[in-house]
């Protein structure tokens, strides 16, 4: 699947190891998933953007099916020490039809929203049973560089895999590919964020960093071997 992603912003918060972990399917951790830290601290975030030209590789973009709004909650995990990659908390989305494609496609927990990009983004996501929304404006403020690795925001960022479970516990895997993130830094305000699971506090003041475009491949999902 191609796509691009469009107006990103990366919003984290420092978390404590012990309480991301009982955000994790416990027979995953039993089989080795554990939640990635950098310099002893773990994280989650929160990354509102837009999505253009979804499609199939090697087809073209249909219209007014392949643009929408999206926002994911996440944090990093890896199995086994190896293979660094990203754990969804949720997905939410503005197309009805791309929640219910990648559901069933790459076991994700996708929802439907209602949502507006920048200069105000705004997400409420439909039907939810406690409310789960972000209201933010955010811009970058400096050059593109990218990140150095071993630095923080090289954690954060360069990421080429997702993890995902199925409802008997089995873990899947799908790879992403993309060039290194042009990241910059970046200032917002967020007015409101309720994304995160219950016991995630991501309050005080956020790690932010910004990129205006990315083009991305993501493979197909698959049992992670």
């Amino acid at each position: 699947m191609a796509q691009t992603w469009e107006q990103l912003l990366f919003a984290h918060w420092r978390e404590p190891i012990e309480r991301l972990r009982t955000h994790l399917p416990a027979e995953l951790l039993q089989a080795g998933l554990e939640v990635d830290t950098h310099e002893g601290d773990a994280w989650v975030g929160v990354t509102p953007f837009r999505i253009t030209n979804l499609r199939f590789r090697g087809t073209p973009a249909l219209p007014r099916l392949s643009s929408f709004l999206e926002l994911n909650c996440r944090t990093y995990v890896s199995r086994g020490g190896e293979k660094p990659g990203i754990w969804f908390f949720s997905l939410d989305a503005s197309s009805r039809l791309a929640v219910e494609a990648a559901r069933r496609l790459y076991k994700l927990p996708y929802f439907q929203a209602r949502m507006d990009g920048l200069p105000r983004y705004r997400c409420s996501r439909v039907g939810a049973d406690r409310p789960h929304v972000w209201e933010s404006s955010y811009r970058p403020t400096g050059p593109v560089a990218p990140a150095a690795e071993g630095t923080l925001e090289h954690f954060l960022v360069e990421r080429y895999c997702l993890y995902t479970s199925d409802d008997r516990g089995a873990l899947y895997r799908a790879e992403i590919h993309h060039p290194p993130w042009p990241l910059q830094p970046a200032e917002a305000e967020i007015d409101l964020n309720t994304m995160a699971p219950d016991g995630l506090a991501t309050t005080g003041e956020p790690v932010l960093h910004y990129s205006e475009r990315q083009d991305v491949l993501v493979w197909p999902l698959g049992p992670d071997p």
